[in-house]
């Protein structure tokens, strides 16, 4: 059984390694902050700033990068008549859930089956928790040391929009219409689209290389919101402490184990939504929980988050010295609603994953994508697939096999949208 889903996908394997190899060695973690500053670190500006020398290097002559950390740029079609103008978007930070600094990218080549040992940390790849990796033999797969997350999230997008592009832009006599390339800073903390340009952007529509599993075509995610609670106690000396000590650590503990169980990312699967307690910092004189909460009904997601405020407030009740403040703030919309008017653009990009041999996976998205907020701003966007998983984690992997099929993939979607 052939390991590479067409001779394109093959032909185009080596450029998009040595790209991906490339990518994730740049430290772009981007961090969690209240001051609004686009993009959240530096780090993401460096490898904007490569990809902006690597576009004009394949020929894309106005790529540019802009103040807000957004790189932009155009390949021109070649086809006549008035085409669609088409995007391809991905993001250049990584996620701050894990180590992300020194990535040291390993190719383990021809998988032979079972586990994967990796040499920093203990860090193990065990296909009997990992289906997906059950079924790469003899495919490529690419790991990191085992300290770091590797960065296929979404560097591996980044890679396959890159070698499409310098395919297509070698290739003048495959028919594409004008495309319009797009990398966006900071998406992993929810900020993604925040200062993107649509009509700058130009584009009829756009697909994010965002998604995981071969075949995958999303068109329809959560609906996100993010709710901080802080609870404000009252500290004093230990020692002189009774009867006027309010420890806020102490509620916040009694709040996290009110919080029902069942409604949390570990216990939920499907269309379950959540309330994902990703951060607590507590000492006895403020207490501040972070949480994220995920749905993809918006009536259900305003449920959670009363429940939330419902469960802070009854808690922080029984001390009436406490003080209790609760911020929340909306992140993201399902871009199903804002995709629907316009079947077409998923019907394109179907037609492009079964031109590349691959049946389309039809899956809701239990997370966003930049396509999330671009869509309700004007530019509809569903998500492609990229081969990686174990995202936000020491055991993140990609098979350089199906990151071919989906820069393959690009490369049919151009041609698709060439013949429209």
């Amino acid at each position: 059984m052939p390991l590479f889903t067409s001779p394109l996908a093959e032909e185009i394997a080596p450029d998009l390694l040595d790209r991906f190899q490339r990518y994730v060695r740049v430290d772009t973690q981007s961090r969690r902050n209240d001051n609004g500053k686009t993009p959240s670190t530096p780090g993401q500006l460096d490898l904007s700033r490569m990809l902006v020398e690597e576009l004009k290097a394949i020929g894309v002559d106005d790529a540019e990068l802009d103040d807000n950390g957004y790189v932009m740029a155009t390949l021109p079609g070649t086809v006549d008549g008035d085409t669609p103008v088409v995007g391809l978007i991905a993001h250049v930070d990584t996620s701050p859930d894990a180590p992300g600094r020194g990535v040291e990218p390993i190719v383990h080549r021809a998988y032979a089956g079972g586990a994967i040992e990796l040499p920093r940390s203990d860090t193990v790849l065990d296909p009997a928790a990992m289906p997906e990796l059950a079924g790469k033999e003899g495919h490529d797969i690419v790991t990191s040391s085992g300290d770091t997350l590797l960065g296929a999230d979404d560097k591996a997008g980044i890679a396959e929009i890159m070698a499409a592009v310098a395919h297509l832009a070698a290739h003048p006599e495959l028919p594409r219409p004008t495309l319009r390339i797009g990398f966006t800073p900071d998406e992993e903390i929810g900020q993604g689209a925040s200062h993107f340009d649509v009509e700058r952007f130009g584009a009829r529509c756009a697909y994010t290389l965002d998604g995981s599993t071969v075949g995958e075509l999303q068109d329809e995610t959560f609906t996100g919101a993010e709710a901080i609670v802080t609870i404000h106690g009252i500290e004093v000396h230990p020692g002189f402490a009774t009867g006027k000590l309010v420890n806020a650590a102490r509620l916040a503990g009694r709040l996290l184990a009110a919080l029902p169980a069942e409604l949390t990312p570990e216990a939920t699967e499907g269309r379950g939504g959540f309330i994902h307690v990703y951060e607590v910092s507590a000492t006895a004189g403020k207490a501040v929980i972070r949480t994220i909460v995920r749905d993809f009904d918006e009536a259900l997601l305003a449920g959670h988050v009363a429940l939330l405020r419902a469960t802070a407030e009854e808690v922080v009740a029984s001390e009436p010295r406490a003080r209790l403040e609760i911020d929340v703030r909306q992140q993201y919309p399902n871009m199903r609603s804002h995709l629907e008017p316009f079947p077409e653009i998923v019907e394109a990009a179907e037609q492009a994953i079964r031109d590349e041999g691959i049946e389309p996976l039809r899956t809701p998205i239990r997370g966003g994508t930049d396509g999330s907020l671009l869509s309700a701003m004007g530019l509809p966007t569903p998500n492609l697939f990229t081969g990686g998983h174990e995202y936000h984690s020491v055991r993140e992997w990609a098979s350089v096999q199906d990151m071919a099929s989906a820069a393959a993939t690009i490369v049919r979607l151009a041609e698709v949208w060439a013949r429209r």
